[in-house]
C-alpha cells in the first residue's frame, strides 16, 4: 500500500530523522490551512495541533511512500507523535504528523509565530 504524509518538523529535508525517508518520494513542500498551533518540544522537535480559533498556517512538505517506509517512520518519531487527518491551505485532507493539544499547552512552548519550524530553529542562532 502507498501512503502520502504531510511533515512539519525534524523529517523534513536536512533535518535529523530526514534519514528515515529514505526511499520516499518528494512530492513538494506544502502549507496547513490556517487552523493549526505550533509548539516546540524542548527544542528537539516540534509539535503541531488543530484549533478552532486562533490557528496559523504550517510549513511543511509532502511525502509518498510505501508501508515498510512508513513502519520506519513510525518506529522512529518522538514520544506522543502520531498520525492524524492534515487539512492543507488547497482544501485537501492528508495524513499528518500531530501532537496532543493538552501535552503541548501545559508543558510546551507556543512557537507558531513562525508557522515553520525552521525558521524558529533559525531564530535561535
Amino acid at each position: 500500500m502507498v501512503m502520502e504524509l504531510f511533515v512539519n518538523g525534524t523529517l523534513m529535508r536536512g533535518l535529523a530523522l530526514h534519514a528515515n525517508l529514505e526511499g520516499a518520494e518528494f512530492m513538494g513542500e506544502f502549507n496547513t490551512a490556517p487552523q493549526y498551533r505550533l509548539y516546540t518540544i524542548n527544542d528537539v522537535h516540534p509539535g503541531m495541533f488543530e484549533v478552532e480559533e486562533g490557528g496559523v498556517s504550517i510549513a511543511g512538505e509532502m511525502y509518498r511512500m510505501s508501508d515498510e517506509i512508513w513502519n520506519k517512520v513510525e518506529a522512529g518519531e518522538p514520544p506522543n507523535l502520531y498520525c492524524g487527518p492534515v487539512l492543507l491551505d488547497n482544501g485537501e485532507t492528508v495524513n499528518g504528523i500531530l501532537f496532543p493539544r493538552e501535552i503541548a499547552e501545559n508543558n510546551h512552548r507556543d512557537i507558531s509565530e513562525f508557522g515553520d519550524w525552521r525558521k524558529y530553529i533559525a531564530s535561535k542562532t
